[in-house]
């Protein structure tokens, strides 16, 4: 898999070459990862619901047609884009998905951090009194798990927004690393009302946003393999 990583660019042509890249596709197209941080914006998945955007103010809405909801990207955060042939690769959406978390948990647990997955809510959270810990959460994916998710003494570190056309992945997920956080309270992210979000720094680690994006991209090139 190429990697690329971008720097700080613009969302909306970054979006329009993810698009691209996807629809000018063919078998022998290698699968790639970008890599970059975005300047504010908010950005509004396909089933994103208008009123989850609070107080927009002076950041820009773009819609997408992504999955979820509505989020926020900003400096200091890093995003991962993986353009991937997911028929190439051999599995299907779902385990797809279970394999991005796996790579942003195994990236908090270099800087010792823990990531969980909470059922019914894709992306990454992290215990506010002991980010360290790593007890089980009884609000963990379970066969027997609530549908309504709960996010009791969590706060969400990470993001995950996909899109698939003809097999091929766009769009990706979002790790936070040292953001103005003060943006998610204008909004309920992820379609969540006082969904606590953090980032690295508050939780206790400093850490450049450049180790983290090489980190992130090292995790997801091992578990994205076929």
């Amino acid at each position: 898999m190429d990697v690329r990583l971008l720097g700080r660019v613009d969302y909306a042509p970054t979006y329009e070459a993810m698009q691209a890249y996807t629809a000018n596709r063919t078998a022998e197209t290698p699968d790639t990862l970008w890599i970059c941080e975005h300047p504010p914006v908010f950005t509004q998945g396909l089933a994103g619901a208008a009123d989850h955007v609070l107080v927009p103010g002076d950041i820009p809405v773009v819609a997408t047609n992504r999955g979820g909801q509505v989020t926020y990207h900003g400096p200091g955060q890093v995003v991962a884009y993986p353009l991937l042939d997911l028929r190439r690769a051999g599995y299907f959406v779902k385990e797809y998905v279970y394999r991005l978390e796996e790579a942003v948990i195994r990236t908090l647990a270099h800087y010792g951090v823990t990531g969980h997955r909470v059922a019914g809510a894709p992306g990454i959270y992290v215990r506010l009194d002991d980010p360290r810990s790593h007890a089980l959460l009884p609000q963990r994916p379970q066969k027997d798990a609530s549908r309504t998710p709960d996010f009791t003494g969590l706060g969400k570190i990470a993001a995950l927004g996909i899109k698939v056309s003809r097999n091929c992945s766009y769009h990706g997920m979002a790790l936070n690393v040292a953001m103005n956080l003060e943006p998610y309270t204008r909004i309920n992210p992820c379609g969540y009302a006082g969904l606590q979000t953090v980032d690295l720094s508050t939780i206790g680690v400093s850490v450049d946003w450049t180790d983290v994006a090489h980190v992130l991209s090292h995790k997801l090139l091992i578990h994205l393999q076929p």
